[in-house]
């Protein structure tokens, strides 16, 4: 957008455009020091200082930060210059240096910021100085912010670098491009900075999108992780299982079918080794955990849900977040002829509840199945149903011999004894 000016007889004069180059003006020796000294330009609604310029602490690089400085939630920005247009790869250099940067420690941006100073010609201490900008006491202990904050200012940028800006934007990071366009009036130099991505006004309009988008996505992945499914493998049956359970059934039965260990890791591309704990041996849950020197931690080795095939034990992974459902069909694809199918399990909508040998048994909304008597809660239920089980011919196993859990179980006991009623 072009700049005028405007005269009292209200007529509008454009200030023409210039290019850093032409004016003989350069990156490091003039752009850089200019800004150096007035870095708000670049950074608006921003507090932030000059820790460094011409920053390069790092082994085995030779590359330079233009100005690294720090901002007052002791967050580091990079900083990155060009005088002319911003290069096709200028974005992805800054986030090469924010990464390098990332583990900076506050005893080094100390020694980083007296090296500049020394630079300038300052002789202002160092640490006192980052201390009163951060509004740190002496001897209270400083952490820098584990986020990087990038700024990268330029005449103008292309569609590649505002597309990959916005993109990353959104992945979380926190980037901003500051044009910095150079007009000539009366053999000066004018500039005008604004900043472009993104636009101050909806700044923080973005960061609620951003913090909003983010509630929901714990929010679906809360969602799929209670998720409940009805599982067909077969003449068998599972009614109301989690999704982990379900990718357990379909794996115990791709191995009963001779699919191998291999192929069923093979089908989680990515998750290399971390599908299965193993160890040799027919083991229980304890001797694996044992055996292998791990702590169990997400993986199934509860004794009834260990998996027994080619002379090892193996618990499967409970790790699988949002990818649950394309691990259980990438499983189901490997054994087309098992008759396997899921489908997620409707809520029941409304509580049930059966009375039975003095016990009331209540299954609410939720499928939670609660059991008490005389009015007193029983825990832990499990035994409870275990013996009403008994008494009305209800197997506590199933199909492919492993117990139900307190909701199959419960569930069974209610329809059992809701048929004696009937």
């Amino acid at each position: 957008m072009a700049l005028y000016e405007i005269s009292e007889s209200n007529t509008l004069s454009p200030i023409p455009a210039t290019t850093f180059s032409s004016r003989g003006l350069y990156e490091r020796d003039n752009l850089q020091k200019a800004l150096r000294a007035h870095i708000h330009a670049i950074t608006p609604g921003a507090d932030t200082m000059v820790l460094a310029e011409e920053f390069g602490d790092w082994v085995g690089a030779n590359r330079r930060i233009d100005l690294l400085c720090l901002d007052k939630d002791a967050k580091l920005v990079v900083v990155e210059l060009k005088r002319d247009d911003g290069g096709a790869h200028m974005e992805l250099q800054a986030v090469r240096y924010a990464a390098m940067i990332s583990a900076m420690r506050f005893e080094q941006a100390v020694e980083a910021h007296r090296r500049y100073l020394g630079s300038i010609g300052s002789t202002a201490d160092a640490e006192q100085a980052i201390r009163e900008f951060l509004d740190r006491d002496d001897g209270q202990p400083v952490a820098l912010h584990e986020d990087v904050r990038i700024v990268l200012a330029a005449p103008s940028f292309g569609t590649e670098v505002s597309t990959t800006v916005l993109w990353l934007n959104k992945q979380g990071l926190d980037l901003r491009c500051v044009q910095m366009r150079p007009h000539l009036l009366d053999g000066r130099v004018l500039l005008d900075i604004q900043q472009v991505i993104p636009l101050p006004e909806a700044a923080q309009y973005q960061v609620a999108i951003r913090e909003k988008e983010a509630q929901q996505a714990i929010a679906r992945s809360s969602e799929r992780n209670v998720a409940r499914y009805n599982l067909t493998i077969g003449r068998r049956t599972y009614s109301n299982i989690p999704g982990r359970r379900v990718l357990f059934e379909v794996v115990a039965e791709a191995l009963r079918s001779g699919v191998t260990v291999a192929s069923i890791s093979a089908a989680f591309p990515g998750r290399g080794d971390t599908v299965f704990l193993s160890a040799e041996g027919t083991l229980s849950g304890a001797e694996l955990l044992e055996r292998s020197g791990h702590s169990g931690s997400g993986y199934l080795i509860q004794d009834n849900m260990v998996l027994q095939a080619e002379g090892r034990t193996f618990a499967l992974s409970t790790s699988w977040g949002d990818q649950l459902l394309d691990a259980i069909s990438s499983v189901v694809d490997l054994v087309p002829s098992a008759g396997i199918a899921f489908e997620r399990a409707q809520p029941t909508g409304e509580a049930q509840e059966v009375s039975f040998d003095g016990y009331l048994i209540r299954q609410d909304e939720t499928t939670t199945i609660t059991v008490s008597k005389d009015g007193n809660p029983c825990s832990p239920v499990m035994p409870v149903l275990r013996a009403l089980a008994e008494k009305l011919g209800v197997s506590t196993l199933n199909g492919a011999g492993n117990a139900f859990n307190t909701r199959q179980l419960g569930a069974r006991v209610i329809e059992a004894v809701g048929a004696r009623e009937g």
